[in-house]
């Protein structure tokens, strides 16, 4: 059972991912500062994995897809029925898709990676935002990527989306000034999750081997982050301490992006 120290104290958070890597890390981290939390994904298994790690009287797990409007307000509307409301939203479910050069990219694979990274945080925003107003305001944070920003070869759905959630966080974090709610992307480097292990293997390099992973070789730290890296970073723009941060694109990633013009 996770303690209080009660920077979230009161507060109510939906995590979108919330079985992966990232979102499991976020969604300890928000607990243990006092939020209650809404689980989200489709792995239910994981989802309750998670939720018993964290202790089912701060944490409640939904099974939902993202991408689908019925679900989303489901999503939604569980955490007011549960918890009272809605203060802070991590959007952070994504999926990487295949890597492969853009003549070969299937289009199903490329709507698919759309659907869930872009249609997926757009639904979040426009059910979520209303719910958060109720409040008063809160945050709302979109995990985006050093692919948002810049692109690698063999992944255009993928830089494709991530560029595009920055679109609407900026667009939202106009939108939900009047009414108090920030909303910023985090832009994670390679972090060390199922994903990346993922693109190691699609890209033929030595997944799963800590001490030979070619990628972080482009990174000046020359390492992945961690999960809890970028976790506290959310934490930080969910939380008070960032009460004046809005549109903001917040890079956690190891240097990458000091090389960028």
């Amino acid at each position: 059972m996770v303690e209080l120290s009660g920077k979230l104290d009161s507060k109510v958070a939906i995590i979108t991912g919330g079985s992966g890597g990232i979102g499991r890390a976020a969604a300890t981290l928000f607990a243990a500062e006092g939020a209650r939390i809404i689980l989200v994904d489709l792995d239910d298994h994981a989802l309750q994995d998670a939720v018993a790690e964290i202790g089912s009287d701060r944490a409640v797990a939904v099974v939902a897809d993202v991408t689908d409007t019925a679900q989303t307000q489901a999503y939604v509307a569980a955490a007011v029925e549960r918890f009272g409301g809605v203060d802070i939203a991590l959007l952070n479910a994504g999926i990487e898709g295949t890597v492969k050069p853009i003549s070969e990219y299937t289009e199903d694979m490329f709507d698919k990676v759309l659907a869930v990274n872009v249609r997926g945080v757009f639904l979040g925003l426009k059910y979520i935002m209303p719910a958060i107003n109720a409040r008063g305001g809160g945050s709302i944070v979109i995990t985006s990527s050093t692919a948002g920003i810049r692109a690698t070869g063999g992944m255009s759905a993928y830089v494709t989306s991530k560029h595009a959630v920055i679109g609407l966080m900026r667009t939202a974090a106009l939108e939900g000034a009047e009414q108090n709610i920030r909303v910023n992307t985090v832009n994670p480097a390679p972090i060390d999750t199922r994903m990346m292990t993922s693109i190691e293997t699609q890209r033929g390099l030595p997944a799963g081997d800590r001490a030979n992973r070619p990628m972080a070789r482009n990174i000046p730290l020359q390492r992945y982050g961690e999960p809890e890296e970028v976790a506290r970073l959310m934490l930080f723009l969910g939380s008070d301490d960032g009460s004046f941060c809005t549109g903001g694109v917040y890079m956690v990633d190891g240097g990458v992006s000091a090389g960028q013009v």
